[in-house]
């Protein structure tokens, strides 16, 4: 079998997948970009047509999520480096929080549509002593948490945060 040792070579989908994934961290990093239709948009602009589902799961693999800013919410990922002190949990949970609520080890968490994905990826990203792992949907998030105790523990502080920011 014969390479060219060009980078670009292999498998077209595969090539295009790349570009398309640097497309979406180039605009992202260059503007405020508020929902996925809008980064669907700017992506067509650049002659890259695709789904909803797979700009879903780019950006999941991208580890891109919406975040709060002073521009308003809009895609970044939450490990980023912010202006100040704040963890990822403390920026997304107030503005996509609705509710929670808990039995033994589980707690479940409610949030307003779109908002499950970008809370369960701040929850895992702290790694929380409370917590064994997270399961997200739309609007609902299933956290696994180490004993009733530290169910208890943990609910009341995403509450708190989820109040106060903080």
């Amino acid at each position: 079998m014969l390479t060219s040792g060009r980078a670009d070579t292999g498998d077209p989908e595969r090539v295009n997948k790349k570009r398309r994934q640097q497309a979406i961290l180039e605009i992202v990093a260059a503007q405020p970009v508020a929902s996925q239709e809008e980064l669907r948009q700017l992506l067509d602009d650049r002659g890259f047509a695709v789904t909803q589902s797979t700009l879903s799961r780019d950006l999941r693999e991208l580890r891109l999520a919406r975040i709060p800013t002073p521009l308003g919410a809009r895609y970044a990922s939450p490990d980023a480096p912010g202006d100040d002190h704040r963890t990822a949990l403390e920026d997304v949970l107030p503005q996509f929080f609705a509710s929670a609520d808990g039995v033994g080890e589980l707690l479940v968490l409610k949030t307003i549509p779109g908002g499950a994905q970008p809370i369960a990826e701040a929850i895992d990203a702290q790694a929380l002593p409370e917590v064994l792992g997270t399961i997200a949907g739309e609007n609902t998030i299933l956290v696994i948490c180490r004993s009733a105790t530290a169910r208890d523990r943990l609910e009341r502080k995403l509450e708190r945060v989820a109040r106060t920011g903080a």
